[in-house]
């Protein structure tokens, strides 16, 4: 049999999808072991023992300068703003997609004005976020926003396109009007494509939050990882890191779920 037409049972696929996350960390510990030995005061690779410590020390042991958990404080401070970013994000993508696809006197200012804004490196305009909105939490919500609502919206916009215009042609000639036609008609098609471009940019909106907070704040995971890398903090970063990646994670899986459950007709569109 060609190995093109080979395909994994059940538990072969649980165990590939598992073999490489073994691997790294195999690698990791390996190689951490290694310097540590050579190194004990050794800080780029810290031991497993180091970061559960680490760990213990900021989720579970209150600050002595302000009685928080700084680890829950950082979560709970990042995912406020990423929420928030996010959802103002796809409530105005939606928008502009609906009006940017369907109707043509809309379509023509807005498809090429989104093309452009969604060109512009949102970091590169952060300092100009800064003095606009201050250094508090608008100007870290407003980055997320501004990053990935132009490409939310093109990514509807073709969506709205590609829907065939018989069935619009059809819902006019029965009396649907312009907001009955988006309403019962457009509406339906998008949502479960804008909950599929939500899952595609959930690795920018983190990458602008990260930023932001790195830049100018006083909590969240960004800040804590930037603050603590003066010094070679790795116990603290890595676990960090991995925390955001789950959190990151969990929220595609949600969204995917979501799909599934409210959508279900979608997946056998596609098909």
């Amino acid at each position: 049999m060609r190995l093109i037409n080979r395909h994994p049972d059940r538990s072969g696929r649980l165990l590939l999808i598992l073999l490489p996350f073994a691997l790294l960390l195999f690698a990791y510990f390996a190689g951490s072991a290694q310097r540590l030995t050579e190194n004990p005061n050794d800080k780029l690779l810290p031991s497993a023992s180091q970061m559960v410590a680490a760990v213990d020390r900021l989720a579970f042991t209150e600050d002595k300068r302000s009685g928080n958990y700084l680890f829950w404080q950082d979560s709970a401070a990042s995912l406020s703003r990423l929420a928030m970013g996010i959802g103002i994000a796809a409530i105005a993508g939606l928008c502009l997609g609906i009006a940017a696809g369907i109707i043509p006197l809309f379509g023509a200012p807005l498809s090429p004005l989104l093309t452009v804004l969604s060109m512009v490196p949102p970091l590169a305009i952060l300092p100009i976020l800064f003095i606009v909105f201050g250094l508090g939490e608008l100007s870290k919500v407003m980055l997320i926003v501004i990053g990935i609502t132009p490409c939310i919206a093109r990514d509807l916009e073709q969506r709205a396109r590609e829907i065939p215009q018989e069935i619009l042609i059809k819902a006019q000639t029965l009396g649907a009007s312009t907001w009955t036609l988006i309403l019962r008609v457009v509406l339906p098609q998008l949502l479960p494509r804008l909950l599929i471009s939500l899952r595609l940019m959930l690795g920018s909106a983190w990458l602008f939050l990260i930023a932001a907070e790195a830049i100018a704040s006083t909590d969240g995971l960004g800040y804590r990882i930037f603050l603590v890398r003066r010094y070679m903090a790795m116990d603290v970063i890595l676990p960090y890191v991995v925390w955001i990646t789950l959190l990151a994670w969990l929220m595609d899986l949600g969204l995917r779920q979501t799909i599934r459950v409210c959508f279900p007709w979608y997946e056998g569109a596609k098909a």
